[in-house]
């Protein structure tokens, strides 16, 4: 799986460098997504604007990324979907669910719009 990744004090970005995101690169995706959070970071921005197909295992990848983060009160933003991913994610109502945004600068908006929510809840929390 070729891949980057660039770290962040509030997040980590992994771009995929894959044009295909199905089974013999989703379980790599799903250890590493995993691995990155373990080693603290809370909030993960995946960029998949080189990735043109995507198949179930594809979204199971994305949906173990997701639940890792969420566990932990981060946020998770899949950025530069190709229109096929996108359409697989609505057809599977994953829209729902998973945090989508078009580019990886309105993702970083995203995290940290989410850390100032939860710095808040816990502020409120505290007082």
């Amino acid at each position: 799986m070729k891949y980057t990744i660039d770290k962040q004090e509030k997040y980590s970005t992994l771009k995929l460098h894959e044009e295909k995101l199905d089974s013999s690169i989703a379980p790599k995706l799903k250890s590493e997504l995993i691995t990155i959070h373990a080693e603290g970071t809370k909030n993960i921005i995946l960029d998949l604007s080189a990735v043109k197909y995507t198949d179930s295992s594809g979204l199971s990848a994305l949906l173990v990324g997701n639940r890792v983060v969420q566990e932990d009160g981060g946020i998770f933003v899949l950025s530069g979907l190709s229109d096929h991913t996108t359409k697989l994610i609505k057809i599977s109502q994953l829209d729902s669910v998973l945090n989508i945004l078009p580019t990886v600068e309105e993702a970083i908006d995203a995290v940290f719009m989410n850390e100032i929510e939860n710095e808040l809840k816990n502020d409120e929390a505290e007082s």
